[in-house]
């Protein structure tokens, strides 16, 4: 259903910490023209975590409005709370999302059957296309890949964005539920790896900031051309690597920034990236060949 690079959209803000919406609104332009293949809204690069629902639906109609039907937006709506994700998935629907991530339940760290049952009861009710997100090092808690099997044979539930930087898991999952069931990346470090393995595509942080150049390594390892496939990924694997020296998304804030897309301002408890880091992350950005001031 979904292929190719999925930028994980950060959301610029204000020295006041409001959404930043001329910025934001360049954002996705920039997105727009450099052949993005979907938008994730207000995942975790968005800081999702620091917005209220009403913050959070608004970002989300924005975006929608801005794309206005070129690409996908997926929405993201997880929550540790059943009822809040429930909440969140069905005001997505209205809004018009084409998608919804559901990253698992954390801090509360349920059972593989508790999984099973948050996932299976948000799609029981809400009728859109849902594609899960394990991401163990955020969340406390590995949604197994027989349970992934399982969640798959609902028809809402439609793919998973593995974000362990497993292979071995990916094709795992990929034996247990087939082709049809959409699986995507969001470790950009073996995303290539993990598309020429059979992956669809890759949820990207880097794509925040190199769209194109992640759109055309996506692009080549779906179409299982290693050879430009390893040519491009060299582009973009200092980066892939830099975005991540204090967390997500402090460096790519800092770095879209740099390229004019608003301020560097996160909301608490995240703060700016550190001044040591600076010029690690501008090495990666002219790696890339990204022009920053």
């Amino acid at each position: 259903m979904f292929q190719g690079s999925m930028v994980a959209l950060a959301t610029p803000m204000t020295t006041s910490g409001d959404v930043d919406k001329p910025a934001l609104e360049a954002l996705v332009a920039f997105h727009l023209n450099n052949n993005t293949d979907a938008i994730v809204a207000m995942g975790t690069t968005g800081e999702s975590a620091t917005f209220s629902h009403k913050e959070h639906r608004e970002v989300v109609k924005m975006i929608i409005s801005l794309v206005a039907g070129k690409i996908p937006v997926i929405a993201g709506t997880g929550s540790n709370s059943t009822s809040e994700a429930l909440a969140l998935t069905q005001a997505a629907k209205i809004d018009g999302a084409d998608a919804v991530l559901l990253v698992t339940p954390y801090y509360n760290k349920p059972p593989q059957e508790g999984l099973y049952q948050h996932h299976k009861k948000i799609a029981e009710q809400v009728d859109i296309p849902q594609v899960l997100y394990n991401v163990p090092g955020r969340t406390s808690i590995d949604m197994l890949p027989e349970t992934v099997e399982r969640l798959s044979l609902l028809e809402n539930i439609v793919g998973i964005k593995e974000a362990t930087g497993d292979l071995d898991r990916a094709k795992e999952i990929l034996d247990r539920c087939g082709k049809d069931f959409d699986l995507i990346t969001g470790d950009d470090a073996t995303a290539m790896e993990f598309i020429l393995l059979g992956g669809v595509g890759d949820i990207s942080v880097t794509a925040n900031v190199a769209p194109a150049l992640m759109h055309k390594m996506c692009k080549a390892a779906l179409e299982g051309d290693r050879k430009l496939a390893e040519e491009l990924n060299a582009k973009v694997e200092l980066l892939n690597s830099k975005l991540f020296v204090e967390s997500n998304p402090i460096p790519v804030k800092w770095l879209l920034h740099k390229m004019g897309y608003g301020s560097n301002a996160m909301r608490l408890p995240l703060v700016p990236l550190n001044e040591q880091y600076h010029s690690d992350v501008s090495m990666a950005a002219d790696a890339a060949g990204i022009e920053i001031v």
